[in-house]
């Protein structure tokens, strides 16, 4: 007779699991626009650290560990507007606190490649982040703004946001992704407090367009 052990469900404590959300539309149209920047960062890190998105349900999710923790990296296939929807439904599947959820989104407030972590607030006109306290309920959550700029002449907001970015800043923003990167990490390991030293004192980037 042939007997067969039943494999052990891993038991993950969910104060070590970590959900990064990078906020951007999918649609090789939006690919290398301004809007997309929450998307280009976590793609910069999965480049760099080596590890592939997958399609899941509402979006693209890769995972990688750092000293412990484990990190879910998604990017929303919802489109910008209903991205609540995919962060609402990974919160409750992977079981986590709002201390262990991050969103990343660019912001037309801050110059181009300035980056601004904060533990919570409103979302500032950012329909992405509208949308998520909606579905939440709730504003209390960690969210890392990549600055854009706000060059533009009245009523072409919309143009501008959705605009191309120059290779130069492409660049620029590949380098934020991974500084972003470090500062979640430190996120994971030392709390909030120490990320947003480490993070918001950065110097911003230069606008090379």
């Amino acid at each position: 007779m042939w007997f067969f052990r039943r494999k052990k469900k891993e038991i993950v404590d969910p104060d070590m699991v970590y959900l990064v959300v990078g906020l951007g539309n999918i649609g090789a149209e939006y690919a290398h626009t301004r809007h997309n920047l929450g998307f280009m960062v976590l793609d910069a890190w999965a480049q760099a650290s080596n590890i592939l998105f997958e399609s899941e349900r509402y979006g693209s999710v890769a995972t990688t560990s750092y000293r412990g923790r484990k990190l879910y990296l998604l990017k929303p296939s919802t489109y910008m507007n209903l991205s609540g929807n995919a962060v609402r439904y990974w919160m409750q599947k992977l079981k986590l606190p709002l201390s262990n959820l991050i969103v990343i989104c660019d912001d037309l407030n801050l110059p181009f490649g300035t980056v601004r972590m904060r533990r919570q607030g409103s979302d500032g006109g950012h329909n992405g982040l509208k949308n998520i306290n909606e579905c939440l309920g709730t504003e209390q959550y960690a969210r890392i703004r990549i600055g854009i700029g706000n060059d533009f002449h009245p009523g072409e907001q919309i143009d501008y946001v959705l605009g191309g970015l120059s290779a130069a800043q492409e660049k620029e923003i590949e380098k934020t992704g991974l500084r972003i990167r470090d500062g979640i990490q430190v996120f994971c390991t030392a709390g909030p407090d120490f990320a947003m030293s480490f993070l918001n004192s950065r110097p911003q980037i230069k606008d090379n367009e």
